[in-house]
């Protein structure tokens, strides 16, 4: 019963503005997630940089993402809404939402970091095997 109590209360908020940034994330995780498989040097190219460039920016923008920050920037004129619990907690929603557990940031660092870099590395390799040599 707790689960569906945490799943009713997780996820974006369900208006068009939430649901079209959630949905972006979406579709940028899975670009991530997939996009070394594309067998296109151009995209894998834009792929090896636009990793880095998500990292850095984590880094620098207090752990939030541009998407977030956009919405928080709509919704009340501001880039980081401190009353905004996605704002940096996308990671950690996606657990609560699908797994009833919201595991602490340095777990989430270490993951969203880690995997950036595996998924990074896997898209130069792709790269360099399609670049004729």
């Amino acid at each position: 019963m707790a689960s569906v109590d945490i799943q009713e209360n997780a996820g974006p908020k369900r208006d068009v503005l939430g649901l079209f940034c959630f949905g972006s994330h979406l579709a940028l995780g899975g670009f991530v997630l997939a996009g070394w498989l594309i067998p296109s040097a151009d995209v894998l190219l834009f792929y090896f940089v636009l990793l880095p460039a998500m990292a850095v920016q984590w880094r620098f923008n207090r752990r939030t993402c541009i998407i977030n920050n956009f919405e928080s920037w709509l919704r009340t004129g501001r880039w980081h809404d401190v009353n905004n619990p996605e704002e940096g907690g996308f990671l950690a929603m996606l657990c609560d939402w699908l797994f009833a557990v919201r595991p602490d940031a340095v777990f989430l660092d270490r993951l969203a970091y880690g995997s950036v870099l595996f998924l990074w590395l896997l898209g130069a390799g792709h790269v360099f095997w399609l670049t004729p040599g």
